[in-house]
């Protein structure tokens, strides 16, 4: 949670992903740490057993065996009295005292040290015992040889023991540590396989929370592009996001309200130019139509073929007028829709009806599949234009002799209408777009692309203003399928 919340501060890409490398850089040096720690403590252990058990151990034999050996030459001495056995005697003595003295510079335990230090009692009593022997042989006097050979065995035996009990404290030092050195290492494994799934487990949601904090605002905008390829102009990018990501959306935002601007503009210039054109055609229309009928005069046929061609021609621009006009009022939400409930069949019936004259005068046969529906809540005339701009739309681009369809189904809580024709279909790049106002798919030359652009975006707009929506389908060669569908 605290990261996220220092995701949320406006923090430059940069500054965020110094932040998470820091961060798993601290980590890392921990459990660097830790594993020096964990070294030195096994090189101290190991230091200890090498300099000082494993020297205390072979220190203890030469103890023993220099005690032994003075033990011989003594008794040999007393039996034969020869001096070199004394000598010996001496010597061993002297190994024993060194050994003594190493085995006691050593850092060993206090409890080692008081074995050593009983041993050198024991040692020392045994030593006084026989020079007390030496000087009764000295003086040639008798003595109770009996009872100093019994305590001479017995300081002897005493001192034997302290260095078993020196040899046997080493040996529980060494099982001890190399049992806390066994102990430290399963340790320090847990800590090390813990610390290390941590790590991947802090850098994962890193990795994640950084990449989503960056990647998500880019989405949005992604998203947002995509509204404004479509037509959709609303300043509405407001992302908590890099300051480079925050500063590129505001610059979308202003982007959107100066094209939003310039839309309005140009609807408010076709609405008003359309509005302001529609009296004077009518005017034109009209006055055509009376020379027709005889009102100015008489007219000759050539005279009537020019003056058919006006008023067609001046229906055609009367029709664009009030496509534009239809138009602009449905962007603006400016036009009135009448709903009642209505069973769309004969709807389908009577434009097809409409449409029968165009179709057979280019040899285009209407299959209709159209099923039991239930009735919808719908704008009849707005309806009937929706499927007079589509059907129409489907026979201008149908060659002669073709089929267009016309399916209607139920397909669960919704009534989905289909009108197929079998003309030169749409190219795929052109696919997204013919729902724009003024776009049109280009020509393949044998059907020429005509008319405003205007039918294919008024039904979007009746389509969806009746909570519905539509969509195209199409193959270059193989015809194109315009789908909508309304809510029950």
């Amino acid at each position: 949670m605290a990261f996220r919340r220092v995701m949320q501060l406006k923090l430059s890409i940069l500054s965020r992903l110094i932040l998470g490398y820091f961060v798993l850089l601290v980590l890392a040096a921990n459990m660097s740490i830790y594993a020096i720690v964990q070294l030195g403590r096994v090189n101290d252990v190991t230091r200890s057993i090498i300099l000082v058990d494993n020297p205390l151990i072979g220190l203890h034999k030469d103890l023993t065996d220099a005690l032994l050996s003075e033990t011989r030459y003594e008794k040999k001495y007393l039996i034969v009295q020869d001096p070199a056995l004394y000598e010996g005697f001496l010597k061993s003595k002297v190994d024993f005292e060194h050994a003594l003295e190493e085995a006691r510079r050593l850092n060993i335990s206090d409890e080692e040290q008081t074995a050593l230090n009983n041993t050198a009692d024991y040692h020392l009593i045994y030593y006084s015992l026989f020079k007390d022997e030496l000087g009764y042989l000295k003086d040639g006097a008798l003595y109770a040889k009996t009872w100093y050979a019994a305590e001479k065995d017995k300081a002897v035996n005493s001192a034997i023991d302290e260095l078993g009990k020196v040899r046997l404290l080493s040996q529980a030092g060494i099982f001890d540590k190399v049992k806390n050195l066994t102990e430290a290492g399963t340790h320090a494994r847990t800590i090390a396989m813990a610390v290390s799934a941590v790590s991947l487990l802090v850098g994962l949601v890193l990795s994640i929370l950084i990449t989503r904090s960056i990647t998500r605002p880019l989405a949005e905008m992604q998203k947002k592009t995509k509204d404004i390829a479509e037509g959709v102009f609303e300043p509405d990018l407001h992302l908590p996001s890099p300051p480079e990501i925050g500063e590129l959306s505001r610059a979308f935002n202003t982007m959107c309200s100066k094209l939003k601007e310039v839309d309005k503009m140009k609807s408010d210039f076709f609405a008003l130019m359309s509005h302001e054109l529609r009296t004077p055609l009518t005017a034109i229309k009209e006055g055509t139509n009376l020379f027709l009928e005889g009102k100015g005069g008489e007219v000759t046929e050539k005279q009537k073929k020019l003056l058919t061609i006006v008023s067609q021609e001046s229906d055609r621009l009367i029709g664009l007028v009030n496509s534009v006009l239809d138009l602009s009022k449905l962007e603006s939400g400016m036009l009135a829709f009448n709903f009642t409930r209505t069973d769309l069949p004969p709807l389908i019936a009577r434009v097809v009806a409409e449409m029968g004259p165009l179709a057979e005068a280019k040899y285009i046969r209407i299959d209709r599949q159209v099923k039991d529906l239930p009735a919808l809540s719908m704008d009849i005339e707005r309806m009937l234009q929706v499927l007079r701009n589509l059907i129409a739309n489907a026979l201008k681009f149908t060659p002669r002799n073709g089929v267009v369809s016309i399916e209607a189904r139920n397909e669960e809580d919704f009534v989905v209408i289909s009108v197929s024709d079998t003309g030169p279909g749409i190219p795929k790049e052109y696919l997204a777009s013919v729902f724009e106002k003024f776009r049109q798919a280009p020509g393949n030359g044998k059907l020429p692309g005509t008319g405003t652009g205007l039918g294919l975006a008024i039904v979007r707009h009746i389509i969806q203003s009746h909570g519905g929506t539509v969509w195209a389908q199409s193959e270059e060669g193989r015809g194109s399928t315009f789908t909508f569908r309304l809510p029950v």
